[in-house]
């Protein structure tokens, strides 16, 4: 009897110690260690002079996210429970970096998003005026890119340039160069969200088929569906048309006929209709503009009043007044017309805005075309200022190489027209019409006083120190 009431005692014991083992062994979990995936495509979604807000991809865990980590400059700052984020209390015109972790509910991190660089928008820049510049796909190769463009500084850039195929289709300009450029604006616009690219579709080389294209309803659906396409495919925000010219002029293997007048309108028109249509499907707007003549000859040419009902905006190149092309020395863009004897043609840029809103655009939409670039001219004979001689060549002139190579020359005698508020300089053989910041506050007065939409820059490679842009942006306000 004792035997069997030790056994089962000791059986109990036994039990006892067992079940308290599985129970301990039970109630130890195993640990989660497995770490979210990491957050994708950090971007900048707005950008104020105090704020950005940032915006990524979700992570995914085995288990669940419960927050994401933001870090500013490598420093914690805040958790978020969603897949964005406002960071505020940030100081204008200033780079800040970030990046986003994830973080599971069992407390482990991810690894880090990509590292977004942002600046917050400058407090100088309080022109509500369009501040437009056409960046040239051919800049790059020399060593200006579009990682290089002040873009803080502008609202708008116009990519130049896209053709038209012989499928009456857009086409990219530069198939070797154009697809790295668009890229590297698609970047900036991460960081600058509030910029607006634009295809510009033509200029001198490229207007030839612009006729055709325009010609019938069939062709002009063709090349509006094309370009809607495009700007889809390529990251724009609209397109500028930039005709050189409807009717009459431009190169001389151009297809111009006298229905371009009419056929002009009617292709704006569809492409307003096209990229309406398409921006009600992707709830943004479209952009549509045109570049157009700043003569008498290209009001005459195109509608412009019924234009006006189809385009945001239209720039009209209030340069290449004179030129190489004439038979005598004379000023790349006057603002007036100079109140001396000319012994050619006087024109300004004045002349042109009034010709337009005569023609019937209204001034609020006209963008007035600023040069960065002029033309010296060689071979000059008659002495006196330069100015009106006869010449035996020459050639066009950036900004930087006038910097860099003669305004500090004691040879060159400089001057400032008080009539057409442009500069020019001469040595007694060889003058130079150009652009200095003087003239350029000129015309962004010029700007403000008329209540026009705003500048155009031809083209930002020319002044890379931006001496140019600075004395328009800082008198535009």
């Amino acid at each position: 009897m004792r035997l069997y009431k030790k056994t089962i005692s000791f059986f109990l014991i036994i039990v006892l110690f067992a079940g308290t083992f599985l129970l301990t062994v039970s109630a130890k979990k195993v640990r989660d260690s497995q770490a979210p995936t990491t957050p994708q495509n950090l971007t900048a979604v707005s950008v104020s002079q105090t704020s950005i807000s940032l915006k990524w991809t979700a992570s995914t865990d085995n288990k669940a996210v419960a927050s994401y980590q933001i870090y500013k400059n490598s420093i914690y700052i805040a958790s978020a429970t969603g897949t964005t984020y406002t960071v505020s209390g940030l100081t204008a015109a200033t780079s800040y970096s970030f990046y986003v972790k994830a973080k599971d509910t069992s407390g482990n991190l991810s690894s880090s998003s990509n590292v977004l660089t942002a600046t917050t928008s400058p407090t100088a820049q309080t022109t509500t005026k369009i501040v437009s510049a056409y960046y040239t796909s051919w800049s790059a190769y020399n060593g200006y890119t579009p990682l290089d463009i002040p873009v803080s500084s502008l609202t708008n850039v116009d990519y130049a340039f896209a053709k038209i195929g012989d499928d009456l289709k857009i086409a990219l300009g530069d198939s070797y160069i154009d697809p790295t450029n668009i890229a590297q604006l698609n970047q900036l616009k991460k960081t600058y969200p509030q910029l607006k690219t634009l295809i510009s579709v033509g200029g001198w080389n490229d207007s030839g088929k612009f006729s055709d294209a325009a010609l019938t309803d069939a062709s002009r659906t063709v090349f509006a569906d094309s370009v809607v396409a495009f700007v889809k495919q390529y990251g724009f925000n609209g397109v500028d048309i930039d005709w050189e010219y409807p009717v009459s002029g431009g190169l001389s293997t151009n297809i111009r006929r006298n229905a371009d007048k009419t056929n002009f309108t009617l292709l704006l028109q569809k492409l307003r209709e096209k990229l309406d249509a398409q921006g009600q499907l992707d709830n943004q707007k479209y952009l549509l503009t045109i570049a157009g003549g700043a003569d008498t000859a290209y009001v005459g040419n195109t509608q412009l009043s019924l234009i006006a009902n189809y385009v945001d905006y239209a720039t009209i190149m209030t340069y290449d007044i004179h030129g190489i092309w004439d038979s005598y020395t004379d000023l790349n863009a006057p603002l007036y017309a100079p109140a001396e004897a000319s012994p050619q043609y006087k024109w300004s840029a004045d002349q042109s805005v009034k010709t337009w809103i005569a023609g019937g655009f209204p001034a609020s939409k006209i963008v007035m075309g600023v040069p960065f670039y002029g033309y010296i001219y060689n071979g000059v004979t008659g002495g006196g200022t330069g100015l009106y001689k006869s010449y035996t060549g020459g050639k066009s002139i950036s900004y930087d190489s006038v910097l860099s190579a003669y305004l500090d020359s004691s040879s060159y005698a400089k001057y400032f027209h008080p009539d057409a508020l442009v500069p020019w300089m001469f040595n007694g053989s060889t003058f130079i019409s150009y652009e200095n910041e003087n003239s350029v506050a000129s015309k962004a007065k010029y700007i403000m006083q008329n209540n026009l939409a705003g500048a155009s820059i031809w083209e930002l490679s020319q002044n890379k120190g931006g001496q140019l842009l600075n004395a328009l942006t800082s008198n535009m306000k």
